[in-house]
């Protein structure tokens, strides 16, 4: 299955059934903490991942998340970036400008953003811990990129999964991503049966008894 198809599918559900999914696959990846840092749409897309970590040296570096954005040539990427320092911004307007020239979908930051209004007024999507005015400028640098990053207890790897909406975020690894699918698309449907059911009068403790829950692994 192509990775656009895949996109596509992961488009159509939210991060409530793809965390139950992996749930039932015994599977890494749903994550708490990371919530929208304005009243952003939800990112489907592909991790692009960057390590960061506090600045060693007084030597001008070239500012932290610059190559990787400038690296980007495909329009399915999600940043997703580790090591950020508490207090400390590791994500700007400018860089959310950078991106969406690149046609970046959107960040996914295990740290904190400034000038989160800059990223409102062009539209771009960013999910982390929350938001700061303390600049990266000299105290976080960028150590790695397209390297397995560890985001809100989670190892992502390059050009893994990633689903983020008002519930928060959830990375899936792409050797799963159909396996995912597959039981996400029937949990949503079953899900979405039980809702009727109990609307048309059925007991909510009958319809939402482990059984039927656990009917959609037996499907």
């Amino acid at each position: 299955m192509t990775s656009t198809l895949c996109l596509d599918r992961l488009a159509l559900l939210d991060t409530n059934t793809v965390s139950d999914a992996l749930d039932f696959l015994g599977l890494p990846g749903a994550t708490h903490g990371l919530r929208p840092l304005w009243d952003c749409p939800r990112i489907v897309g592909r991790a692009c991942t960057v390590q960061l970590g506090p600045k060693a040296s007084t030597k001008p570096t070239v500012h932290l998340l610059s190559p990787v954005i400038d690296a980007v040539n495909s329009d399915d990427r999600v940043l997703v970036i580790a090591g950020g320092a508490d207090g400390i911004s590791c994500w700007g307007d400018i860089l959310a400008n950078a991106a969406v020239a690149k046609r970046i979908r959107g960040s996914v930051i295990d740290g904190l953003s400034r000038d989160i209004e800059g990223s409102e007024s062009i539209g771009y999507p960013v999910y982390g811990r929350g938001i700061t005015m303390i600049s990266a400028r000299n105290r976080v640098v960028q150590l790695d990129s397209g390297k397995p990053v560890q985001v809100a207890g989670v190892i992502v790897n390059e050009g893994d999964y990633v689903i983020a909406d008002r519930c928060g975020a959830v990375f899936v690894l792409a050797t799963r991503i159909e396996q995912v699918l597959d039981l996400g698309e029937r949990i949503a449907r079953r899900q979405g049966g039980m809702v009727a059911a109990v609307r048309a009068g059925r007991s909510v403790a009958e319809v939402m008894h482990d059984k039927e829950f656990e009917a959609i692994r037996a499907q």
